[in-house]
């Protein structure tokens, strides 16, 4: 009867043993195959071969012979409007002040300062390479809201996946439970992939910005994963992860 709750808490620990080894090698090979990902495609789009790619899914996603009418029933642009403004500056600013502000008050404050670090850098690379490839907006089909930055990368598919993995990956790690985990952490996903595909279906991005965003937002949120585990490895950031049940 006594050796039941001594090899459970003895495979607790092997197991946080075995995630401390995995996740960095994990993020480190997420980083660089994320990061060769939007290598790939920066240089498609410098050479103009994706537009063949581009053109053919824009004009899918529009009636034929009226390019200003996307397919669908009448209220699918609406709810596309909506989705791309939780890749908006005040959705991201907003979603990710709620999780600094849940963080402080579990006094987790310098995990709360990593958060706000890692989604302002995001925000910081999603400006500097937008300046720095200057991409046109689409103008094959008329936009179904206003832009005002250039096209590459998606700065709503970019920040996104900084965002929402970064929050997903912290908070699935405050849990026990395996199936909260998934479900935060596919709730992450999902929420990512809704918002490149608005962005695509309104017409204000191509298709390669989004799959860039994604590729480039999915690397940083990767390096950031990495970081967070060598900074709580040397206990300069406080580890979200409950002690194992005793």
């Amino acid at each position: 009867m006594v050796e039941i709750p001594f090899r459970r808490h003895a495979t607790a620990v092997w197991l946080r043993l075995r995630l401390n080894e995995i996740g960095p090698l994990a993020s480190l090979l997420a980083v660089s195959l994320f990061g060769f990902g939007f290598l790939k495609l920066a240089d498609e789009v410098r050479e103009g071969g994706s537009f063949g790619f581009d053109d053919r899914l824009l004009l899918a996603l529009r009636v034929p012979g009226d390019l200003a009418q996307p397919i669908g029933p009448h209220w699918l642009p609406e709810t596309m409007r909506d989705i791309t403004a939780f890749g908006s500056v005040f959705g991201i600013v907003y979603v990710t002040a709620c999780v600094v502000l849940y963080l402080a008050v579990t006094a987790r404050r310098r995990a709360a300062l990593f958060v706000l670090v890692a989604v302002g850098g995001g925000e910081i690379l999603s400006t500097g390479l937008k300046l720095f490839f200057r991409r046109p907006r689409p103008d094959l089909v008329p936009h179904g809201m206003e832009t005002f930055t250039a096209s590459f990368p998606s700065g709503h598919a970019m920040l996104s996946a900084i965002a929402y993995l970064t929050l997903a990956i912290l908070l699935a790690r405050v849990e026990r439970s395996g199936k909260v985990k998934a479900f935060v952490m596919g709730l992450g996903v999902v929420t990512t992939l809704l918002v490149g595909m608005s962005r695509v279906y309104l017409g204000v991005h191509w298709p390669s910005d989004v799959l860039a965003g994604w590729c480039v937002g999915a690397a940083w949120a990767s390096l950031c994963w990495f970081v967070a585990l060598q900074l709580q490895r040397q206990e300069v950031v406080e580890a979200p992860d409950p002690p194992p049940p005793g």
